[in-house]
């Protein structure tokens, strides 16, 4: 049985880790995985460090697993193609494999793996910053019908605030 960490990541907590958590559990049971732990961040993929993805790594470099599995590359990292590639080659010189589970190509084995590997890391980034436009355009959008944020308190001026200087 090879000794797994399943790595699951959501971007807010309005978004359910069940879902990714249960197929991976099911493939692992399917495959002779033995799950050793499960890692899971409720945290945008943007963001380089991540709580659990941090210590999953810590772990890695213990060595407390041989394989890494997550649910697809964009779970993993949305942080563009070399932070990506970095992280993906880190377990590999750990002597820790990796697999994706709704990219099979997407294994720690394979003669065009950094070549699909690069694309589709890539491909997760823009999707990223396409995310970020669309949420700037609809902030604009908003602020130009006359729409404010989420009920902000008015923040008080340099002017205002030096008149209540003594």
């Amino acid at each position: 049985m090879k000794k797994t960490a399943i790595y699951v990541r959501v971007s807010t907590d309005k978004q359910e880790v069940l879902n990714q958590l249960s197929q991976l559990r099911e493939y692992c049971s399917k495959c002779k995985y033995q799950i050793i732990n499960e890692y899971i961040d409720i945290i945008s993929g943007t963001a380089k460090s991540r709580p659990a993805y941090d210590l999953m790594f810590q772990d890695a470099h213990k060595r407390k697993f041989e394989l890494v599995l997550f649910w697809d590359l964009s779970r993993f990292s949305r942080s563009g193609t070399l932070f990506t590639l970095q992280k993906l080659k880190e377990l590999e010189n750990l002597g820790i494999d990796w697999e994706s589970y709704q990219e099979q190509y997407f294994k720690s084995v394979g003669d065009f793996k950094d070549v699909v590997l690069s694309i589709m890391s890539t491909l997760a980034k823009i999707e990223r910053e396409k995310i970020s436009e669309r949420t700037k355009a609809g902030l604009k959008h908003a602020k130009n019908v006359g729409k404010r944020g989420r009920d902000k308190k008015p923040r008080k001026r340099r002017s205002d605030r030096g008149l209540q200087r003594k």
